[in-house]
């Protein structure tokens, strides 16, 4: 029987995936419109490379929205099965803090990236670089731009893996969405996540403190609360603690409520426990009595009224719950990742697309979230993994 062709436009993590899995039963093309593939890996891997966490079944599903779009592809591929995978490679793994899983210390994002190509190399996989998508022709198959030369990509199926719109030096910039468009397909509009908020900073607060971190703090927005640490920047504020509640931070600015987030800075202390640390202290000693650095004291006094700060009862309450308005959320491209993008109730549960059964799309391109920590790459290492093998159960082919 002859060997089933198989067309992967995009070289990410999903994508590289997809091609493993299928290498082994067809002839495997993967084209990519940069010089190298796995450039997000490069740019992910500058502020510490969480290849995944080590939360895994049921637990690790509950992190992803909307909830149960992802449930099968993390059942069949969740953080231990990707440890075991990159192992095979060479690449060992250890759970850092918070449930993080990084490389072996020593092993830097190029060295994860090279095992993986090379295992692919090995397998058979055919890389087309620098072949850009550009449409389809009347066959609904994809086309590529090489050189100035367009080519009908003629192949049994098609895995889509483009990205979202973070990181556009990568090459994620989420303009596919209108090539898609001539097929019917309807794309929502790309939104920042994981990202900083804006906050309009009175004078001279940002130009005295951006740069400086508030730690050990709790922050609330809706019914979410995270702990972590916020840096202050000169537009507002971003960091692990505000990443999570950007979700409720976007809900409420696309419906025009108010986006409120509310800083707990003694997080450890109730609010009993604070009043007795300020109680009977002249204002000027409330930063040493609470121990509290001259950053967070600002942002106390910034966001409090003469009368509050002056009544140790009245500053114990805003300690444990500051409210700082937020106006908006960083630029998509300051983003670590994006929502939006093909809607999931247009995918077949494969992730093939229901009106157009030889095309999927996998990862980032797809609209779901998910916060740091090393969910976002282990999705989109799922989703290859669990779009691929639903072609080799249910097709011979070879």
């Amino acid at each position: 029987m002859e060997r089933k062709r198989m067309a992967i436009i995009g070289g990410g993590p999903a994508g590289l995936m997809a091609a493993d899995v299928l290498a082994p039963f067809c002839d495997v093309h993967l084209y990519e419109q940069g010089k190298s593939v796995g450039r997000k890996f490069l740019v992910a891997g500058q502020g510490g490379f969480n290849l995944t966490n080590s939360l895994d079944g049921e637990g690790l599903a509950a992190i992803y929205t909307p909830p149960g779009f992802l449930d099968e592809a993390i059942a069949g591929f969740g953080s231990a099965a990707l440890r075991a995978w990159l192992s095979e490679m060479g690449i060992g793994t250890y759970v850092g803090t918070s449930g993080r899983v990084f490389p072996t210390k020593g092993l830097k994002p190029i060295d994860v990236l090279n095992a993986i190509r090379k295992r692919l190399t090995d397998r058979g996989v055919h890389f087309h670089l620098e072949h850009t998508f550009v449409g389809f022709d009347p066959q609904r198959q994809a086309i590529v731009e090489h050189n100035g030369q367009r080519t009908s990509v003629e192949v049994d199926h098609t895995y889509f893996a483009l990205g979202g719109a973070s990181w556009p030096v990568t090459g994620s910039t989420g303009t596919w969405s209108e090539l898609l468009a001539p097929l019917g397909i309807q794309v929502a509009m790309f939104q920042a996540s994981n990202c900083g908020v804006n906050i309009a900073w009175p004078e001279p607060f940002a130009r005295d403190h951006a740069g400086k971190a508030l730690k050990n703090i709790g922050v609330k927005v809706g019914g979410r609360i995270t702990m972590g640490e916020a840096t202050i920047t000169a537009h507002g504020l971003e960091g692990n603690a505000i990443y999570p509640v950007v979700v409720e931070v976007r809900e409420a600015l696309n419906t025009a409520l108010p986006a409120v987030v509310r800083i707990d800075l003694k997080p450890f202390n109730t609010v009993e426990q604070v009043l007795e640390r300020i109680a009977g202290k002249e204002p000027r000693n409330y930063g040493q009595g609470l121990n509290l650095d001259r950053a967070a004291m600002a942002l106390l006094k910034a966001f409090t009224t003469k009368d509050q700060f002056l009544s140790p009862w009245s500053l114990a309450h805003v300690v444990k719950d500051l409210p700082i308005p937020v106006d908006g959320l960083r630029p998509i491209e300051e983003a670590i990742s994006t929502v939006g993008g093909i809607r999931p109730q247009d995918l077949a549960p494969d992730l093939s697309f229901k009106q157009h059964p030889h095309l999927s799309a996998l990862g980032e391109m797809v609209d779901w979230d998910a916060p740091t920590g090393g969910f976002l790459l282990q999705a989109c290492f799922a989703m290859g993994h669990h779009a691929a093998m639903a072609m080799v159960r249910r097709d011979p082919l070879q």
